[in-house]
């Protein structure tokens, strides 16, 4: 399969962001709206990112802003979806963007406001990884809770929020553009023992799962913009 990390990006992983919002999301944040979220302190934007090849200890992290990337973008927008194909066919030595995932710091509270994995590489456990990592650094920092909004015809979503200990907690009425509610969704015990085994456990068995798909995890991270 290849190298698989999650990192956090810099401005040359701009486009690509772009990108993979527009397959997922519609176009929920614009490259401007990238550009603050990446500067921004208070921001954890994560990338996972796959790479045919390890990174060497001496050479420096690559942007998976590539034309290999923005080449795959323009694909799939003429080609007819397939969803679910072989992973690591990508012949390329380039990077490839699969996900991003990003919380907002907001006092002691983290507020995850994007969670996204491309089409092709969902039901993977590719997901669950992001936010295996999104969590693990909101408990780096002085933050005590977690909270997200989440579509009530989102089962897979709602089962793996409520795998870390997430609960409904409340409602937001036509929240999303078509009118559908939103569920408020909180966990209020990051700082908790019993979160940190939780947490511990997700992180083994999703690494587990993942190589077994033939992933090799790469624990290096790039260090976010934070004061």
């Amino acid at each position: 399969m290849g190298y698989l990390s999650c990192q956090a990006p810099c401005h040359d992983d701009i486009a690509a962001l772009v990108a993979l919002d527009q397959r997922t999301l519609g176009g929920l944040w614009s490259a401007e709206g990238y550009g603050r979220e990446i500067d921004s302190p208070n921001s954890c934007l994560l990338m996972l990112v796959h790479r045919p090849h390890g990174i060497q200890a001496d050479q420096p992290d690559l942007s998976t802003a590539s034309m290999a990337t923005l080449k795959m973008a323009s694909d799939l927008a003429e080609a007819q979806p397939q969803p679910f194909p072989p992973l690591g066919l990508n012949a390329s030595d380039e990077s490839t963007l699969l996900g991003l995932g990003c919380y907002w710091a907001i006092l002691d509270e983290a507020h995850i406001t994007v969670l996204a994995v491309d089409f092709r590489y969902q039901r993977r456990g590719l997901g669950k990884w992001l936010l295996v990592n999104l969590l693990t650094d909101a408990c780096d920092r002085p933050l005590t809770r977690a909270t997200l909004e989440v579509r009530p015809s989102n089962s897979r979503a709602l089962a793996l929020y409520e795998s870390f200990g997430f609960e409904t907690l409340g409602r937001r009425r036509r929240y999303y553009a078509d009118g559908e509610d939103a569920l408020v969704l909180w966990q209020n015990s990051l700082k908790t023992a019993e979160f940190c085994d939780r947490l511990q456990q997700q992180r083994s068995a999703t690494s587990h799962r993942l190589g077994r798909q033939g992933w090799q995890i790469m624990d290096q991270r790039l260090p976010l913009n934070r004061t």
